[in-house]
């Protein structure tokens, strides 16, 4: 039962933390009371009848009209490749059976094509049902443009399964708009058999003691980290974490969420630190040129000590017989402890799915959004994809060691600041992660990338 009441204090309290930046939503003062049933034995929960058996029965026309066959388009970023394939395909799956007269047409695409695809849909017009999502200010835009249906009618259905404290990065002005799927973390991931090679058994725990370890894998020809250059987000993770651990979560909320601007001496200073990594040879220098895909890859390969990547990659590390038992997660550590701490994190619920207003079926798809994003958590938790939003049910015991470290450390947390490519707008994203960009390629120092961030936002 350990894994349950960690899961259930993560349900229960600390998602306070990162909720209420985003959408400003009651949830954030939620009791903890709110999630009791996670506590629920798994054998309680197999036996509950399916939410929609739980609703109140629809008047005979409400009825008819829903029984009538439909197709319903999603869109998503479960790729071939993609960590959570196997939770939606299984999801996908059961859903066939729980509703044989919808018929759901689905595509994935990559994670950064996605994110102009989807925008470029919204503004014209030609959004699937059915889309998936980042929470916070990426949701955000599509809603105050009118372009999402809202989900406060279908959230009373399934509001003992889904705990409100989940909300909050979706909520905007009091209004629910998405479906919470899992919530991650940015991890620090070391194959501990190459860092044996260096004469380390644990990851280590201070900032000296890191560096020490990325000087002595050097000295024996390993290269400390990989970190692809193709994808910005990517750099984000290593990036986020360093200015994080430098400045704390607090000052780094203000300026991602809260309007502080962008001119703050501790954000050079941590940029510079974290451009020294990169000009001290920790990273591989053929990285600025590779996709995620091939930096993991080479990753679980032995060719790098450690990956800073979302948590969702659990269960990919833990479904490969080969690597499993070579890998483990920790948090970034601190680099300045007179402004942050350990438990301060980069992540929290943000994979999200959502309805489109103009979608000719908007009522049905919201009452299957809802259900088809719990069966993605549930198999998602499953395989180690990230921790559930959802309360979890069944049996949970096959969850993999390396997600249960996970749980640990968010149970454990501090605070959380967001994703900033999500936490802010569309445009201030954008504008962010090109400075982002040039900082990995060395085009910047810390003076220009707040100078430039201050003129060019804020």
């Amino acid at each position: 039962m350990k894994m349950k009441r960690v899961v259930s204090t993560v349900l229960a309290g600390m998602m306070a933390f990162s909720l209420a930046a985003c959408g400003g939503a009651p949830a954030a003062q939620a009791p903890a009371a709110e999630a009791p049933a996670a506590e629920a034995p798994a054998e309680e929960k197999k036996e509950e009848a399916p939410a929609e058996e739980n609703k109140e029965e629809a008047p005979a026309e409400e009825a008819a009209a829903s029984d009538e066959p439909i197709t319903l388009s999603m869109w998503c970023i479960a790729t071939e490749s993609d960590s959570n394939r196997h939770s939606y395909e299984a999801a996908i799956a059961d859903m066939q059976e729980l509703y044989p007269n919808v018929t759901l047409e689905w595509e994935a695409f990559e994670n950064q094509s996605y994110k102009t695809k989807i925008k470029a849909a919204v503004s014209a017009d030609e959004m699937p049902d059915i889309f998936f999502t980042w929470s916070c200010a990426f949701l955000g835009d599509f809603v105050d443009a009118g372009k999402v249906y809202c989900l406060d009618d279908v959230y009373q259905n399934y509001k003992d399964e889904l705990p409100v404290v989940m909300l909050g990065n979706s909520t905007y002005e009091g209004k629910h708009y998405g479906v919470p799927l899992t919530m991650n973390i940015v991890g620090l991931f070391a194959n501990m058999e190459i860092l044996k090679e260096a004469g380390y058994d644990e990851i280590p725990g201070t900032y000296e003691d890191f560096i020490k370890c990325c000087d002595d894998l050097k000295a024996k020809g390993i290269i400390p980290f990989g970190c692809a250059g193709k994808e910005t987000w990517c750099v984000t993770e290593y990036l986020e974490s360093v200015i994080e651990k430098s400045i704390g979560a607090e000052e780094l909320n203000d300026v991602f969420v809260n309007g502080a601007t962008w001119k703050n001496q501790g954000i050079a200073d941590a940029v510079d630190t974290f451009q020294e990594l990169v000009t001290n040879g920790y990273f591989d220098p053929a990285g600025i040129g590779l996709t995620n895909d091939e930096v993991k890859a080479n990753f679980m390969a032995g060719k790098y000590a450690f990956y800073m990547n979302g948590t969702w990659n659990c269960a990919d590390f833990a479904a490969d017989e080969n690597f499993k038992d070579k890998v483990k997660v920790s948090e970034f550590p601190v680099i300045n402890a007179d402004k942050a701490k350990l438990g301060q994190l980069i992540g929290g619920p943000s994979d999200t799915l959502a309805v489109a207003a103009s979608s000719p079926n908007a009522e049905r798809a919201a009452d299957y959004a809802m259900e088809l994003g719990k069966y993605i958590c549930h198999y998602g938790y499953l395989d180690g994809c990230g921790l559930p939003a959802w309360t979890p049910y069944g049996d949970t015991s096959a969850v993999n060691e390396l997600t249960q470290t996970v749980a640990d450390i968010v149970a454990n947390a501090d605070s959380m600041v967001l994703f900033g490519d999500t936490a802010q707008n569309a445009d201030d994203a954008n504008t962010y992660l090109s400075y982002v960009d040039q900082v990995y390629g060395c085009q910047i120092d810390g003076k220009g990338f707040i100078e430039g961030l201050a003129n060019d936002i804020r």
